[in-house]
């Protein structure tokens, strides 16, 4: 029998590496946010109707980019699962499929956004000249689509290959390229005049301001950047050597392919269908007022920022649980996913410190309206609530995807976040007459931590059982 004091030490060390993996996460995942956040600032400083071309199409292409990204990490627990079993020559032409099925979801992701928004936009109702501002910057983004798909998938296997930083400083790299190309692309050459003076040459300040199409090709730009920046690395560093990435192209491979995608689809149902979860209750708390809407708003972007530590927990999760697998220790590999949702709660606990003390200075900076402040603080509480029962269920569903268990993940979400999350917390919002008051946005939020709170009930039982059978199937 293990002492306390021995349990203790493996998990301080287990916690220590975890850590080291989910740190660089974090900071790729916050620097991809910092872009969406400079195109709509600087969309912003262009025009209100830049801005409401740029936002309108950013939520019609990140769920496109989400999804693709989703089913594309079904390759990082293959390859940790290789890797811990020193497979190394048998990771190479997973991933040359999964850069296959990269081009292809990039392809039909950019047809979509060609082709596909007009009909969007005339049943979301949206004015036809931000509807037309709104299809050139997608049509612009679209290019960049393949390039983030070949990004993301050798980010999924550089993950996996237990080296998560170049994630993290390409991701600034891409922000770096951003922010220039925005600049000149939306503002043009009369934007380099007033931030330059007289300097500029002539045939530089005859440049056009693009506006929003501007920022959609400044997206691209950095999409591609990114993707060369990747596959530069993936082929110099000495860190995948063993695997030999580049050596021979693999062709399309059936077998493989089904494989990854049997892994990786269900990742990407479950994240769209997580987006489209915050996107409708959006929708739903618009009817209520301006003022809802900004408090609502403010206090998700807030918190959101929080969440970026215990989602990158559990990408590191998945790398760990997958290399103790494919090591042939079950019994390890379920200390390691148990181990990750103590530490995820111990950071949900200190986001949660962290909100009670720095909200109200916090959400100073975002309103002056004390009604807005008000609404907003109280929303706050109820995130208090949601940050742990969130925290746990995205990390366990981190350790399931190490074991390559999704579909049942996709399927909880699905019950979870809609069933209950969604239409529990449209019941509460309206009321029932009669029977229950209407609770405005307050019961869209207590839907949310219903909802978040059944997802992590389920997925630990579920963890539990595969975590069992993995013993059995080692024993």
């Amino acid at each position: 029998m293990t002492s306390p004091r021995a349990l203790l030490t493996h998990s301080h060390r287990e916690s220590r590496t975890l850590l080291r993996l989910a740190l660089p996460i974090c900071g790729a995942q916050l620097a991809q946010s910092g872009m969406s956040a400079v195109d709509v600032i600087m969309a912003g400083r262009a025009s209100a109707t830049d801005l409401a071309a740029v936002s309108v199409g950013s939520s019609l292409w990140l769920p496109l980019m989400l999804f693709m990204t989703g089913a594309l990490m079904g390759l990082t627990p293959i390859v940790a699962q290789l890797l811990g079993a020193g497979r190394h020559t048998a990771i190479r032409p997973y991933v040359h499929q999964a850069l296959w099925i990269a081009l292809c979801l990039g392809g039909l992701s950019a047809l979509l956004l060609w082709f596909g928004v007009g009909p969007v936009f005339r049943f979301m109702g949206v004015p036809e000249q931000v509807a037309q501002l709104s299809a050139g910057y997608l049509a612009a983004v679209a290019f960049g689509m393949p390039g983030v798909g070949l990004y993301q998938a050798l980010r999924a296997f550089s993950d996996g290959m237990n080296h998560t930083r170049p994630a993290l400083w390409i991701s600034l790299l891409g922000l770096a390229i951003n922010i220039p190309c925005n600049y000149v692309l939306i503002y043009g050459g009369p934007g380099l005049v007033s931030l330059l003076g007289e300097t500029v040459p002539p045939w530089i300040a005859a440049w056009p301001a693009l506006g929003a199409v501007g920022c959609g090709v400044a997206t691209a730009i950095s999409m591609w950047v990114m993707c060369l920046a990747m596959i530069g690395y993936t082929y110099r560093a000495r860190a995948y050597g063993a695997v030999r990435l580049w050596h021979s192209p693999v062709p399309p491979q059936r077998r493989d392919i089904q494989e990854l995608l049997y892994v990786g689809v269900p990742i990407g149902v479950a994240i769209f269908v997580e987006v489209t979860l915050f996107t409708l209750i959006a929708l739903f708390v618009a009817r209520l007022g301006e003022v809802v809407v900004a408090a609502h708003q403010i206090a998700l972007n807030y918190t959101s920022i929080l969440f970026m530590l215990p989602l990158s927990l559990s990408m590191a999760l998945t790398v760990r649980v997958g290399n103790t697998l494919g090591r042939g220790t079950a019994q390890e590999a379920r200390f390691v996913a148990w181990n990750g949702v103590v530490v995820c709660l111990l950071v949900a606990l200190l986001n949660d410190a962290i909100l009670w003390m720095t909200a109200s200075p916090i959400l100073a900076l975002y309103t002056s309206n004390t009604e807005v402040h008000a609404l907003a603080m109280s929303l706050v509480t109820l995130a208090m609530l949601y940050q742990i029962s969130d925290s746990l269920q995205v990390n366990l569903a981190g350790a399931l995807r190490g074991y390559k268990d999704t579909r049942i993940v996709m399927l909880i979400t699905l019950f979870s976040y809609w069933l209950i999350g969604l239409a529990g917390g449209h019941l509460l919002g309206r009321g029932i007459d009669g029977y229950l008051a209407p609770m405005g946005v307050h019961g869209y939020w207590l839907g949310l931590c219903a909802g978040l709170t059944v997802a992590a009930l389920l997925l630990g039982w579920r963890l539990h059982h595969r975590a069992r059978r993995s013993l059995s199937a080692y024993a």
